[in-house]
Formats: C-alpha cells, sequence, structure tokens
C-alpha cells in the first residue's frame, strides 16, 4: 500500500484524496487554515530541511520546529522536508 505524507507537518495518508481532504495543523497560514499538501519525495529514512540541512528521522520530526534560516526570517517558519 503507498503512502502520501503532507509536506507541512508529515502526517500519513493512504490516498490523496484524504490527504487533501483535510486541514493541516502545521499549514503556512496557520493552524488549520489550509489543507494539507502532498510531499513529493520519495519515502527516506532521513529528512533534510531545504533551508538549514538538519535532519530528522520523519517529515513529522522536522516540521515540528521553526528554522533558524527560514526565508520569512529566523524562526519566522518550520522547517521544510527537501525532495
Amino acid at each position: 500500500m503507498e503512502k502520501y505524507f503532507c509536506k507541512n507537518c508529515g502526517m500519513k495518508f493512504s490516498g490523496i484524496k484524504a490527504l487533501a481532504a483535510s486541514t493541516c495543523r502545521n499549514h503556512p497560514k496557520g493552524s488549520h487554515q489550509g489543507n494539507h499538501k502532498l510531499y513529493e519525495g520519495s519515502e527516506k529514512s532521513r529528512y533534510t530541511c531545504k533551508y538549514c540541512g538538519m535532519q530528522a528521522g520523519s517529515i513529522a520530526a522536522l516540521t515540528a520546529s521553526t528554522c533558524r534560516h527560514h526565508p520569512d526570517g529566523n524562526h519566522q517558519g518550520k522547517h521544510k522536508p527537501a525532495l
């Protein structure tokens, strides 16, 4: 069974329809202010932030904290997984 992940929070879904239909707690506009967005990269053992290079074992762990190199400013946004 294929898995689909949200690039903003790392939540796992069994289908794209379910992913796109629910709101995301880590949405860039604010908590639950928009729907989940598909992570288009492959499943990995380690995920790397595309802004600062921090690594974590899951997208959820990576996106749980703010990034010091975020384009909106120091700690003004969450880490984002690189593809």
